[in-house]
């Protein structure tokens, strides 16, 4: 998908005009604590996604998620008033996956932190099955050199 200039800056500015939208003009007591993380504008600019994230529990985020839904004509429209372009574009709310791919991620850190020290720990407490140093060295090289009667230069 190609990279448009102008679908940019108008997701930005969307991004700003709800984000002030949700904090001062929408008194919906069912709206929770939202962020709006990202708005993403088609190319025609026809269409806005603007994802969001709630900070709470389900009944949080599906009563917040309500709340959106019902003031969406109400954003949209100052939206419109402030971007000052000939379409306005729709608006569609999505909630983030944010939270729940940072917690999926944090506990597989956990897990490969887990599994680290169990590794350290069965690392310390190993031997070696042969010698500890199972290379030669120049000094056995000199002896076994000095063995046979003509010795080796080093």
């Amino acid at each position: 998908m190609a990279d448009h200039p102008r679908a940019r800056k108008l997701a930005e500015r969307i991004q700003v005009i709800v984000a002030q939208m949700l904090d001062t003009r929408i008194k919906d007591p069912r709206l929770g604590f939202v962020t709006v993380t990202s708005v993403r504008v088609t190319g025609d600019l026809q269409h806005a996604d603007v994802f969001y994230t709630v900070l709470g529990d389900d009944e949080a985020r599906t009563a917040s998620a309500a709340a959106l839904e019902s003031a969406k004509g109400l954003i949209r429209s100052e939206v419109g008033k402030q971007t000052g372009i000939r379409l306005t574009p729709t608006l569609e709310f999505h909630p983030d996956a944010i939270p729940e791919t940072a917690a999926h991620l944090e506990a597989a850190l956990l897990e490969a932190a887990r599994r680290d020290a169990e590794v350290a720990a069965l690392a310390a407490a190993a031997r070696y099955a042969g010698d500890p140093d199972p290379y030669r060295k120049a000094a056995d090289d000199d002896l076994t050199a000095g063995d046979e009667g003509t010795p080796q230069p080093s």
